[in-house]
């Protein structure tokens, strides 16, 4: 019952969207095709459903952008390899959604960024007073502690 409900709205979510803006699903490419919604995947991240997604994309699939996740070079490589529209780079500052991980920081964050072949958001520890400091390349930021 809840899976269903959870599809519905989920449907209901991308009919929407539509009208605002792209609607990326989290590592599920075949809900992202069924929808018509892009896929978001994560850096590292195995699995078919990458493929058939990628695949789908170039014969046309409405809706298929792709974004993924980087930690680094290997995972922006990876992007590039996999044709992404968007990089998330992360994490630029230090995060409290990963306590303990080491951050890029600026410097290396618009090094690596810069070699990145793609667009490249950021992403690790955004706030509000440290967003200036966002180095360039970034086409956007993207923030999980900011918004909480």
């Amino acid at each position: 019952m809840a899976r269903g409900v959870a599809a519905s709205l989920l449907l209901s979510l991308a009919r929407q969207m539509r009208h605002r803006g792209p609607l990326l699903l989290g590592a599920a490419p075949r809900q992202a095709l069924a929808l018509g919604a892009g896929l978001h995947w994560p850096d590292r991240a195995e699995g078919t459903g990458l493929a058939a997604f990628r695949l789908a994309r170039r014969a046309g699939a409405p809706g298929a952008l792709l974004s993924m996740a980087a930690h680094g070079p290997a995972g922006l490589r990876r992007a590039r390899r996999q044709g992404a529209d968007l990089v998330f780079l992360s994490p630029l500052f230090p995060t409290p959604s990963h306590p303990g991980a080491p951050s890029l920081g600026p410097f290396r964050w618009a090094a690596q960024a810069r070699r990145a072949g793609r667009p490249v958001a950021a992403l690790g520890g955004i706030l509000a007073t440290n967003a200036a400091r966002v180095p360039p390349p970034c086409c956007g930021l993207a923030a999980i502690t900011a918004l909480a």
